[in-house]
């Protein structure tokens, strides 16, 4: 069954006026009205460079991998540092407390993580590229790969899907990310942001603003309140409706639409009234390294001259790893 209602301003929420509710779904099975409204609602949420939209994930699934990843998190230091892979720059494996740092801050982030990507076929080109296969906790928690592996094969799918929206809205065949993705480095990243309580010092924030550099992120979902967008001067909070994820535009959206689409600026923090942790699962979906960042001739205008160079996508996610303080 089409769902009827195409996009919607969310009323109840402090972020009302600039985050909308889209449906993906209703873009790929409605009719040609309902796809229309579903990128107009994605253009003008993107302002904001965050929109929220109805996915097909599976709320058991969901669970499924946050109960394995919350037992991960739960597990001994000595555990944990097992998994550890300095040598990937926080692209594989297990990342400690007070490593990576947002590129304006001047102090570490107060978070620890997972990450991961999915594995590549053998002499894949990428595998001489700087990509690490997956190190996944299997020892720690059976069966915690196969699930993993999967939250990331799913979340892609609903990213490559979602471009299309962007695509439409940009001027573009809804098929030209689809090549510029399929195989890239895209990472999934499991955060468990400790209860503010135990941080080393009372100015700390879980994590400080900071733009994504890679196209879009997804956030299928969060324990706890704390994601805020910058809006003009100040924040909002960032509350999807239940069954729905959070979409952000990147810096590499950004130089690929003239800045037509801005990255969205966003930090985590402690919610006074919810001061124990929050573990979320968020997906950077990247082009494969060798694609060329240049902004498409349809965001081109006498009123957006051209003002982005050309850059490879590997050129850029080195320098923001660079900024963040996770190359080693």
């Amino acid at each position: 069954m089409v769902r009827q209602l195409a996009f919607v301003v969310m009323s109840s929420n402090a972020d009302a006026d600039h985050i909308l509710d889209v449906d993906l779904l209703a873009f790929e099975h409605g009719t040609e009205a309902q796809r229309a409204s579903v990128v107009d609602g994605v253009v003008q949420s993107l302002k904001s460079g965050f929109v929220y939209t109805a996915h097909d994930l599976g709320e058991g699934f969901l669970d499924e991998a946050y109960g394995m990843l919350g037992e991960f998190f739960a597990a001994s230091t000595e555990e944990k540092a097992a998994y550890r892979r300095p040598e990937s720059n926080g692209q594989t494996g297990y990342t400690g407390l007070l490593v990576e740092t947002a590129a304006d801050a001047d102090v570490a982030d107060w978070k620890e993580m997972l990450n991961w990507r999915a594995p590549l076929p053998e002499k894949h080109p990428l595998l001489n590229a700087g990509y690490f296969d997956p190190v996944l906790p299997e020892d720690t928690i059976p069966g915690i790969e196969a699930v993993l592996l999967e939250f990331h094969r799913r979340v892609y799918e609903i990213q490559r899907r979602f471009l299309r929206i962007i695509a439409i809205g940009i001027g573009c065949n809804q098929h030209f990310f689809d090549e510029m993705v399929t195989d890239g480095p895209t990472l999934t990243r499991a955060i468990r942001y400790p209860p503010m309580t135990e941080a080393p010092d009372g100015e700390h924030v879980w994590a400080g603003a900071h733009d994504d550099i890679n196209l879009i992120t997804a956030l299928p979902r969060a324990t706890a309140k704390g994601l805020q967008v910058q809006v003009d001067d100040g924040w909002v909070d960032a509350v999807p409706p239940d069954g729905h994820m959070v979409i952000n535009t990147g810096l590499m959206l950004e130089r690929i639409t003239n800045g037509v689409i801005m990255p969205g600026r966003h930090r985590v923090v402690g919610d006074p009234d919810s001061p124990g942790e929050r573990l979320s699962v968020v997906q950077f979906c990247h082009p494969t390294p060798w694609t060329m960042l240049s902004p498409v001739p349809s965001c081109v205008t006498a009123d957006n001259p051209l003002a982005y160079s050309t850059v490879s996508a590997d050129s850029a996610l080195q320098k923001v790893l660079f900024e963040i303080n996770l190359l080693s």
